[in-house]
């Protein structure tokens, strides 16, 4: 993996607390649109990691592959990746 991995390392673990504080909304019994609310930044959290990753491998990995000839199947991801996120 080429992305800063302390910087994604860093989103993952909040993402995680933010899945644990989730966890004991639910369990005690919260309402609804504050589970909800917390759902969301714990989204918005790991779609700031995903990009981090998705960048560097545009930047590293596609980049070598275009400069070496052999990047039609690093599009073929990219464009796999770019339909699952449209979804």
């Amino acid at each position: 993996m080429r992305a800063d991995r302390e910087k994604v390392g860093r989103l993952l673990r909040t993402a995680r607390g933010q899945i644990d504080g989730i966890l004991r909304m639910i369990d005690e019994d919260a309402y609804c649109m504050d589970i909800s609310n917390q759902v969301m930044a714990a989204q918005s959290v790991l779609g700031r990691a995903n990009r981090e990753i998705i960048a560097a491998h545009l930047e590293g990995c596609v980049l070598d592959a275009m400069e070496n000839g052999t990047g039609e199947q690093k599009m073929k991801e990219i464009m796999s990746i770019i339909d699952k996120l449209s979804r």
